[in-house]
């Protein structure tokens, strides 16, 4: 056996390796596909005369999204987590997420961003999702940013993420539902099935 081979072999040790592990990756990658979009529906709303509102939390917000896959994988690897006795559920809970996410992000078309952008004089989106509730999306990341660390037993960074996110959301949905009563129109009807 090489030495490359025997670090290799170390690391998954340690890491107490498992196909779920993989998970991690593909949501990173899924985050980085999902900026590339955002970013391109803010260049296509900017250009149509979007305003945008709250910018002043989107950095903490990219900043709770970025130590929360540094602080999971920290916890996995130094702190050597193992994956949870519960993991059926917590993948169960996270595809249900994803679901619901996806959902959202169809739901609001060429409207869906990372930062909070409104046409002034618009019709709010009330399709798909936005006919049931008025936060489909950041209910989905308040389960993902608790359920992907716990399913590895990283609960530390599950709870303290959760517990962050929660701060941050309420200055978010209040700056945007502020936004969206201002410059939208329909938003008192947004979340009712009528």
């Amino acid at each position: 056996m090489n030495e490359e081979t025997s670090l290799l072999s170390y690391l998954i040790s340690i890491a107490d390796w498992s196909p779920l592990h993989l998970l991690i990756p593909l949501v990173i990658v899924q985050r980085i596909l999902e900026l590339r979009t955002a970013r391109r529906n803010e260049a296509l709303m900017r250009s149509r005369g979007a305003v945008e509102a709250g910018a002043g939390h989107y950095a903490p917000i990219v900043a709770l999204h970025t130590l929360w896959f540094i602080g999971m994988i920290v916890e996995i690897v130094v702190l050597t987590r193992h994956i949870s006795p519960f993991w059926p559920a917590f993948l169960a809970i996270i595809l249900l997420a994803q679901g619901l996410r996806y959902w959202a992000i169809r739901s609001l078309g060429v409207w869906w961003n990372t930062r909070i952008l409104v046409l002034p004089g618009s019709r709010v989106v009330r399709r798909g999702s936005y006919r049931y509730m008025k936060h489909p999306n950041y209910v989905a990341v308040t389960i993902e940013l608790f359920a992907l660390p716990a399913l590895y037993g990283a609960y530390l960074t599950a709870v303290t993420a959760s517990l962050v996110n929660a701060v941050l959301l309420r200055i978010r949905i209040r700056e945007e539902e502020k936004a969206l009563m201002e410059l939208g129109k329909g938003y008192e009807q947004v979340g009712r099935r009528s």
